[in-house]
């Protein structure tokens, strides 16, 4: 099993979603997160002020799937987030040694 940390811009959310859902990914956590890259930020003008905005808002998931899927997976998100601007986002692919759903005590995948 692996765990997909996207990290991706928000207006993208709702098409990568989607996307997933429709290759078999049903669970996913998606957290408001703020922070910068290559971008380094930007500058605002806010009543006649001039400010520099140095975190950026983007959307992190996070989805833990079976090591067959990871590839489609990632092949999803990327298809789906990219807009070839600077900002599109990362993508971490960790490894994941166990998996309990509380409610039942299912382990590994059948947990997922």
């Amino acid at each position: 099993m692996k765990k997909i940390e996207a990290i991706i811009k928000p207006f993208k959310l709702d098409e990568v979603r989607e996307a997933l859902s429709d290759i078999g990914i049903t669970g996913l956590t998606v957290t408001e997160v703020k922070g910068f890259g290559r971008q380094k930020g930007h500058t605002e003008l806010y009543r006649g002020a001039e400010y520099v905005v140095d975190f950026l808002p983007k959307v992190k998931l996070e989805l833990v799937v079976a090591t067959t899927q990871v590839e489609t997976a990632i092949d999803t998100i990327v298809k789906s987030a990219r807009t070839g601007k600077i900002g599109d986002g990362k993508i971490f692919v960790t490894s994941v040694e166990q998996v309990v759903r509380i409610r039942t005590g299912e382990t590994d995948e059948a947990a997922i």
